[in-house]
This record gives structure tokens, C-alpha cells and sequence, in this order.
């Protein structure tokens, strides 16, 4: 779709200041000022609700008219890798692209939205949020505690409700229907300390405790290729982090790991985790799920089919195309989850996302704008 110059120009414009404010998470540093203070003053007309839900989750709720669809987009960034051969939060602008910290993951969604509700005085509304990538959700399941359609059915006009929400993420400005789920998982494994020259058994170290059972649980998931869903797939699996120990001499008394995976929607997630707690030897002295979310659509196989098809019934009526199911996970499954139509789609190639020198592609921003411009300006919103 091809967009008014003069609406990318204010989108690059937006861009250059949400990427000015600094919004890393961590260290989760983010209030009301800064970056909220911003949008609220580039959205004269509309009712704003600001909520501080802690721990730098701060959400933006705003809302001009009556619309029924609701546009949610996070302001957080990942920390700047040092590899930035400038700095991450000067917007540069090249003939193809947009270059900065959060430009594709997912300010430049944020920008959009808003150049495009200040073309139009079409009815819309806004959810921006700042811990998506925290691991940690507040935002999202505050506002679904106040505005899913299984709470406000009945209540008072004053509680606004909408009856589908398109999260912005990097999709190649395509509709993603489906996604995997996610679930983080924190193991600490205890040991004996005591001199390195001693013969060890399977339980002195608890290094080696973890890394055996690293190697366990890495193989297991490479007999999980097989399962597929949608286009999707095996399971992604990951040992992100693995700590303890006290020097080289000594036999580690204590360790601890976290891991994250990413099932498919038809997978059990608490049968994915009951397995691979089993496969530790000994049993680990501490297993926990710290974080989970839903796939997308969520629910039962019938549940989620039926939400799938609402959602791609939604997508044909805006005129968005539709792409194919993605690995990453999203906040769209948390939407889904609460029994709102929800479906991803916004700028950008996740490939770019928390990389250094971070970029969204001028025409993804362009397409992206007009797209929006044109549900907000026909009423679709």
C-alpha cells in the first residue's frame, strides 16, 4: 500500500524521539515522564489513562471515540548490545532504513500509530506498555483484568471494552495468526564442597549435576523434531544462563541455571516441563517455572481453531495479508488467552530485533502507516 510521503516523514519524526528515550529493560528504569509524556502530548483529543503497575511497567491507555479494535504495542527495548557502532539511541536514517535502538522491535510501530491517528480524526485506541521484555508481565494482565469482555459484560459504559486487539510486532507487515508459546525455567542444583582431587560421585558437583543434565535435556528436545503444527516445527529449547561454583580446586556446592522453551500450541507445556525435570540425576534441589505464556490462538485444538479463524476473518475485513506462523512469542497469545480476537502484525524482520545496529525498513514503516491510516480514516477501528 503505498503511503503519503508527508505521513513517513512524521513517522520518522516520531521515531527520532521515541528512540531518544531510554526504555532498556533492564534495568527496567522507566516512569511516567520520559516517553509516555511524549505520546501524551502527540495525541491531543484523545483520553489517556497512565498506570505505574511497578517495577518500571508503566502502561498508556489511549482511547478518541468509540473504536471496537485496540492497537498494543510495547516501548521497551533490550539492553544495547556493545558492538553499536554509533549510538543506539540517535535515530540515523539511511536511503533504506531506520536505524536505532527499538527502531524494529517496536518503536517504529509506536511512530506509526501515532502519525497515523494525526492524520485522521477516526476513532482508535492505543495501548502502549513497557515490559514486554521483561519476563515479567504486569501491563497486559492489569488491563485484561479491567477490560476483557468477561469483566465489563454488564458494567457501566464508563469501562471501555474493544473486540479485538492487533498487537504490533515484527511481522514483515503481515497478519501472524499463530505463535509458539514460551516458558522460562529456573533449576538449582546443590553439591558438596570439597578438594578437586577427591573421586567424585554423579552428586558432589553441582556443575557437573547441571551440565549432565543440560546434555539430557539438549537431546531429549532433538527427539521432539518431529512434532509440527502450522508450518511450526520440534520444540526450541535454550540454556540461556549457568552459574555457580567457587574456583577450579574446589568441588561446586551450588549452582543454578535458568532455560526458556517455546512449545508448539499443541503441545503440553506441563508435560514438556515435567519431562525435563525427570531427566535430572540426581532430582534437582530446586525446579521453578518462573514466566509463562500462552501460544497463539490459545485454548483447547476446537478453541484455538475457532479464535484462529475469527482472527483471520478480522484480517480479511481490515484488507491485511496474512503470513505464516512465527517461532517468537508474543502478548497477542495473553489477548487470546482472555477471549479477545487477537493477531500480530506490525513492521519490521525479527531478524533485525536485539541485534546491534538495530533497523526497520523504510518501506515496512511506510506500509505499516498507511495500513493503520486507512482502518483508522475508513471507521474499520
Amino acid at each position: 500500500m503505498r503511503c503519503d510521503p508527508a505521513l513517513l516523514d512524521e513517522v520518522l519524526a516520531h521515531l527520532r524521539a521515541l528512540v531518544a528515550c531510554d526504555t532498556r529493560n533492564p534495568p527496567r528504569a522507566i516512569d511516567g515522564g520520559g516517553i509516555f509524556a511524549y505520546l501524551q502530548q502527540q495525541l491531543p483529543g484523545f483520553a489517556c489513562t497512565l498506570t505505574d503497575h511497578g517495577a518500571g511497567a508503566v502502561s498508556l491507555l489511549a482511547v478518541r471515540g468509540t473504536p471496537r479494535l485496540l492497537f498494543n504495542v510495547h516501548l521497551d527495548t533490550v539492553p544495547d548490545a556493545p558492538q553499536w557502532s554509533a549510538s543506539p539511541f540517535a535515530l540515523r536514517v539511511t536511503a533504506d532504513r531506520a536505524i536505532g535502538l527499538g527502531a524494529c522491535d517496536i518503536k517504529g510501530a509506536a511512530a506509526a500509530l501515532v502519525a497515523a491517528a494525526t492524520h485522521s480524526d477516526g476513532a482508535c485506541a492505543f495501548l502502549f506498555t513497557s515490559d514486554e521484555e521483561a519476563n515479567d508481565a504486569r501491563c497486559v494482565p492489569a488491563f485484561l483484568r479491567a477490560h476483557s469482555p468477561a469483566r465489563v459484560q454488564g458494567l457501566v459504559s464508563r469501562i471501555p471494552t474493544f473486540n479485538a486487539v492487533i498487537v504490533a510486532e515484527p511481522t514483515h507487515g503481515e497478519v501472524v495468526l499463530a505463535h509458539r508459546g514460551i516458558s522460562s525455567v529456573l533449576l538449582r542444583f546443590a553439591g558438596v564442597a570439597g578438594h578437586a582431587s577427591a573421586v567424585q560421585q554423579a552428586s558432589s558437583s553441582a556443575v557437573h549435576q547441571a551440565l549432565r543434565w543440560g546434555a539430557r535435556a539438549l537431546d531429549w528436545v532433538d527427539t521432539q523434531a518431529h512434532q509440527r503444527f502450522a508450518g511450526l516445527t520440534g520444540l526450541r529449547f535454550n540454556i540461556g544462563r549457568i552459574e555457580g561454583g567457587i574456583k577450579a580446586n574446589v568441588i561446586a556446592p551450588g549452582c543454578e541455571l535458568r532455560c526458556g522453551l517455546r512449545p508448539l500450541p499443541s503441545m503440553d507445556t506441563d508435560a514438556v516441563l515435567a519431562q525435563l525435570q525427570a531427566l535430572a540425576d540426581p532430582a534437582p534441589a530446586h525446579f521453578e517455572e518462573t514466566f509463562r505464556g500462552p501460544s497463539l490462538p490459545a485454548g483447547d485444538i476446537a478453541e484455538a481453531e475457532a479464535r484462529r479463524l475469527a482472527a483471520r476473518d478480522l484480517a480479511d475485513e481490515l484488507g491485511l495479508p496474512v503470513g505464516n506462523a512465527v517461532d517468537f512469542w508474543t502478548e497477542a497469545a495473553l489477548f487470546s488467552q482472555a477471549g479477545c480476537t487477537s493477531f500480530v502484525f506490525g513492521p519490521g524482520d525479527i531478524a533485525q530485533a536485539h541485534s546491534a545496529d538495530e533497523w526497520v525498513a523504510l518501506d515496512q514503516l511506510a506500509g505499516y502507516a498507511a495500513r493503520v491510516h486507512a482502518i483508522i480514516d475508513r471507521g474499520l477501528a
